[in-house]
């Protein structure tokens, strides 16, 4: 299926990152031999629930009308490549960008430049799974957008979301102020319907020169959401969708058993 008038069928899925989390957080007790290896590995996509999380990850794209995927990888990252290739491509085409070094998740989408053309596109962590409802609502549009989804809504500790992003809109729902990593007391005091970003955006090519232009982070990284803010301080409106949970994360071995849990018996089509 084609993208007609004002819908995204395009997506570029984040699954570069090490793994630090996953490698080096807790020992691997209770998870199954396969989990273990895919966790040591710091492979947080290819950690299996029957089938790999990024499987669910692709099945939820395809659902919501996303016909064609580009995954940014690391070099090194071949044994994603080697499961992609095996996927049917009856319903998706999956395609991979690499980012030859973990410099974050703005260079990722520069990475990406030649693949985003002057295309609308979903940009996605590859170790969020994000309801299908939500990511239907980015698919029927193609300006610069993302949910902001209500705080309780998530499912996750304030802790958790913390470490994510808080934002500020305006009136008319445009995002007007994100604030990265915010810190759970923050997040605490925005209340309950605070709008939080789960690095889940709709994009255009007007993305690419503020992800080649902000600064490094404090973690030596060019970050996504400063190259939103710096998007929007050069007068590029983003739309904020109003959303609502849950999303899960799949940031460290403690995740393991949640994530099993909510994805017993759904199936995937791929």
């Amino acid at each position: 299926m084609a993208a007609g008038p004002g819908l995204t069928s395009r997506a570029l899925v984040l699954a570069r990152g090490l793994g630090t989390r996953m490698r080096t957080g807790a020992s691997a007790a209770g998870l199954a031999a396969d989990q273990a290896r895919a966790a040591d590995a710091g492979l947080k996509a290819m950690i299996p629930f029957g089938r790999p999380f990024l499987d669910f990850v692709l099945h939820s794209l395809v659902e919501a009308g996303v016909r064609e995927v580009a995954l940014v990888l690391g070099p090194e990252h071949e044994q994603v490549r080697e499961h992609c290739r095996r996927l049917s491509t009856s319903r998706v085409s999956v395609s991979f960008v690499t980012q030859e070094a973990p410099l974050g998740t703005a260079d990722a989408v520069w990475s990406a430049r030649d693949w985003a053309g002057a295309s609308a596109f979903i940009v996605l962590n590859a170790d969020n799974l994000y309801p299908e409802h939500v990511l239907s609502r980015l698919t029927r549009g193609t300006g610069p957008a993302l949910p902001g989804f209500e705080r309780d809504s998530l499912g996750l500790t304030l802790e958790r979301i913390g470490a994510f992003a808080l934002l500020e809109t305006s009136a008319d729902r445009h995002l007007v102020r994100i604030v990265e990593k915010p810190g759970a007391d923050a997040v605490r005091a925005a209340g309950p319907h605070a709008l939080i970003s789960m690095n889940l955006w709709r994009f255009d090519e007007r993305i690419l020169d503020p992800c080649r232009d902000v600064p490094l982070s404090a973690r030596g990284e060019r970050e996504l959401p400063q190259a939103v803010a710096l998007a929007v301080a050069q007068g590029i409106p983003f739309e904020v969708v109003p959303a609502r949970g849950p999303v899960l994360d799949l940031s460290s071995r403690g995740d393991v058993a949640r994530v099993a849990r909510a994805l017993e018996g759904r199936d995937v089509l791929l």
